[in-house]
């Protein structure tokens, strides 16, 4: 192997050690809070073929990597039968086939081997250099598990290799940051009997319970589902700089490097803060920006949402379950930790946590437009989801099971009833809300938004 790649391959000197030698997982061993990803249990280990995991940056893609070569280590499976190699240091898809061939001759090809080519997207024409090594036959015997932080670069890139995916059941699998419910079992806020009552959707938690899931949702609108920002808190009782910082140093550095420049990104993060939550047009947006051309507005929107920092949320068709082409969008970013980060990039200060967390979490209206974000970004994760805008406005409408559920988020103290028009319109209408019991509100049913929350995640792990 090219020496290049062998600190992360420290599983060919010592198997056994893999743990202790890896950086990341060494890393892991110095953390108060380890999570185990919950997709490792999805990802086949028996079946050949062209597998991709895409998602946001530093959410833990090459650490999942590395806990699955540790499972399958602890599985049995030979150590020269894996191996990882990063697309950070490889140029082009020429290195690409060279370096995997030259591999591939140095392990058994009569059993299974397993290729982890982490941040491909890095490497020039990739997708050239992974269909000559498929069409070649090298790859008959083989699982290769391609990342990337870019969602769409990796998607058109793997139609260019039809046929060429195996024959597993899913082939692409798209890693989140944690749910709130992830967090709370990372955590264990609940002992056994409060996680019981919380599966069972049918009853209310008792107060206990409760209160402990909305005192733990003050956390997660600090932290969200990024582990680094998850044990700062833990460890330190804040948020680090350095951790604000090198997450939105990614998302610069991602940008540019797409040829994007960084005025127009600061100008029109900028303009996403001040509209969170809010029915926005490109051409509105566009306006009193220097980067006045609604599609330029659109190209730099279109690369936020494909590296996961921000999540478009179309209007619905309710009568097609589908997307208006021709309404409003509102925006939101993918998780609080990235508005927080976002905020600490555009209005330096020493210490954000203090000086801007804080005072957000603390500002009614700010913490409320950072909990409905919250809401809109943990249901998109598993259905199609848009707002209503009729002659009133619905937060939030995902599609399930051939239908459309509309949900009002109101974090606020109060809520007035001339606010729930619109979503008092519908029969399975329900109001996400602030207080702590189940209630009827103007007519419709209204749950704690914490509980909701982890409920749908639990749900949607189930399924």
């Amino acid at each position: 192997m090219d020496p290049r790649f062998l600190p992360h391959n420290a599983h060919l000197e010592d198997p056994e050690r893999f743990r202790l030698l890896d950086p990341q997982l060494r890393a892991l061993r110095s953390l108060p809070l380890v999570h185990r990803f919950g997709l490792l249990d999805r990802i086949p280990t028996d079946t050949p073929g062209i597998y991709s995991i895409t998602g946001g940056r530093q959410i833990g893609k090459t650490t999942l990597l590395k806990q699955w070569m540790a499972e399958l280590l602890d599985a049995g499976v030979s150590a020269k039968r894996i191996a990882y190699f990063t697309g950070e240091l490889i140029d082009d898809h020429h290195s690409l086939v060279r370096i995997i061939s030259e591999h591939l001759q140095q392990t058994p090809p009569e059993a299974m081997r397993y290729l982890l080519l982490d941040e491909i997207t890095y490497v020039r024409e990739w997708d050239k250099g992974v269909k000559y090594l498929a069409d070649t036959g090298l790859l008959n015997q083989a699982m290769v598990i391609l990342t990337g932080s870019d969602s769409v670069i990796i998607r058109d890139a793997r139609t260019r290799f039809p046929g060429r995916r195996g024959k597993g059941d899913v082939a692409d699998f798209h890693l989140f940051p944690l749910s709130f419910a992830e967090v709370i079992q990372l955590k264990q806020v609940l002992d056994a009997h409060q996680f019981i009552q919380l599966q069972e959707k049918e009853k209310e938690p008792d107060i206990p319970t409760t209160k402990a899931l909305f005192a733990e949702f003050g956390n997660f609108l600090t932290h969200g589902g990024f582990l680094t920002a998850i044990n700062d808190l833990a460890m330190n009782g804040r948020v680090l700089p350095a951790t604000l910082a090198t997450y939105a140093d990614w998302i610069r550095g991602d940008v540019l490097k797409r040829g994007r420049h960084d005025h127009f990104l600061r100008e029109i993060m900028n303009a996403i803060v001040e509209r969170i939550g809010s029915q926005v047009t490109w051409n509105s947006l566009a306006q009193g920006l220097s980067v006045n051309h609604p599609a330029t507005v659109s190209n730099y929107l279109s690369l936020l949402a494909d590296m996961d920092v921000i999540y478009i949320q179309p209007a619905l068709v309710e009568d097609k379950l589908a997307a208006a082409p021709k309404k409003a969008r509102k925006l939101h970013f993918a998780d609080p930790f990235i508005s927080h980060a976002v905020n600490a990039w555009l209005h330096p200060t020493g210490d954000p946590y203090r000086e801007q967390i804080v005072p957000a979490l603390h500002e009614p209206r700010t913490c409320a437009r950072l909990a409905e974000s919250c809401a809109v970004s943990h249901l998109r994760r598993w259905y199609p989801t848009y707002y209503i805008k009729a002659a009133g406005e619905v937060d939030i409408a995902f599609v399930h099971q051939g239908k459309f559920w509309p949900v009002e988020v109101k974090w606020t103290q109060q809520i007035r009833p001339g606010e729930l028009k619109q979503v008092a319109k519908y029969p399975n209408g329900c109001i996400w809300s602030r207080t702590e019991r189940r209630s009827v509100i103007a007519g419709v049913p209204a749950e704690p938004l914490p509980v909701a929350l982890a409920r749908m995640a639990l749900a949607a792990q189930e399924d």
